[in-house]
């Protein structure tokens, strides 16, 4: 079957993975490391490299600076087959990196050097580009400083040509929870998010009530996918007389974990691919868990990703 486009836009920037047994001592002090690995980074390019290894037809649009990082950040996307032709090289910044300290326990910490991370706008995206997909998704959105400001607007004017769309949060480095993210949530289709994630922004006790206070705020027809770790996901979805009508649970593959780098992207990209096939939203939530639990099982956040015959062979067994 013909599958629609998908357009990701969002920050482009490298991920230094460094696997530890216990946490850094400082002082001076040399500790050995199990691995140091360089991967692709940053939330919207693993969601990208997730949907294009689906089948997806996916483009990226976003910005890097004129360095070693820079190129091996296109190369890597176009080597998993993303159209990285709207992408943009600023040689006035370093491309974005970010050091992450990983535990075996899953647990790790993110050392993150800005550089060109914040710098697409919505004016950088070609119109003609926008017109050819179907889905525009958004990722780490706190990050998004040179979106931020127009994406709302924009995104209301995606719908309103026939466009759906997804946005993913992250974390919120300023700890503020806001940026503008609840004027874009009236025109987000999809929106993903972990427990942490979902109660900041809605100023919420629980997740319930934080749900429903993103629901509240999305279009009708709108759905919240919780990204819960290690016990997989859950997908709610209000309809148009503001019910909600499905209350999908589905639980992570077991397993042993290498780590957790860019595994709910990979249940983005997953869950994205299912919807543009028209598939249901459990079934989506399926094949987006599969995603993500198989991208933990190597180090980085997109050499684990599956394509659509192994994810639906794992979902059918």
């Amino acid at each position: 079957m013909s599958v629609p486009a998908l357009l990701v836009v969002g920050e482009l920037c490298a991920d230094i993975l460094v696997e530890l047994d216990a946490p850094p001592v400082f002082d001076q002090a040399e500790t050995l490391v199990r691995r140091t690995t360089v991967a692709l980074g940053s939330s919207s390019a693993i969601t990208a490299c997730g949907a294009a290894r689906l089948g997806v037809p996916t483009a990226m649009v976003g910005v890097v600076g004129n360095d070693l990082l820079g190129t091996f950040v296109t190369n890597e996307l176009v080597r998993r087959g993303v159209d990285v032709s709207s992408c943009l090289t600023d040689g006035t910044i370093p491309t974005g990196s970010s050091t992450i300290l990983t535990l075996p326990s899953g647990d790790r910490s993110i050392l993150t050097a800005s550089g060109s991370i914040g710098a697409v706008a919505t004016r950088h995206v070609p119109d003609e580009l926008a017109a050819a997909s179907a889905h525009v998704h958004v990722g780490a959105y706190f990050l998004q400083s040179g979106l931020q400001p127009s994406l709302a607007e924009w995104f209301a004017d995606l719908r309103q040509r026939g466009l759906t769309t997804s946005l993913d949060p992250n974390y919120d480095p300023g700890g503020t929870w806001d940026s503008g993210i609840s004027d874009v949530l009236p025109a987000v289709d999809i929106f993903f998010c972990n427990e942490q994630e979902a109660m900041a922004i809605a100023g919420a006790s629980t997740p319930q009530w934080a749900v429903t206070w993103l629901l509240d705020l999305m279009p009708d027809d709108a759905t919240v996918v919780l990204k819960l770790g290690a016990r997989g996901a859950v997908a709610h979805h209000r309809t148009g007389d503001g019910q909600e009508s499905e209350h999908a649970v589905v639980p992570a593959m077991p397993g042993s974990v290498v780590d957790t780098v860019g595994a709910g992207d990979s249940l983005t990209a997953g869950f994205l691919a299912a919807r543009l096939r028209s598939l249901s939203r459990l079934t989506a939530l399926e094949i987006g868990v599969a995603n993500g639990t198989a991208s933990t099982r190597v180090p980085g956040g997109i050499d684990g990703q599956l394509d659509w015959a192994a994810v639906t062979g794992l979902t059918d067994s």
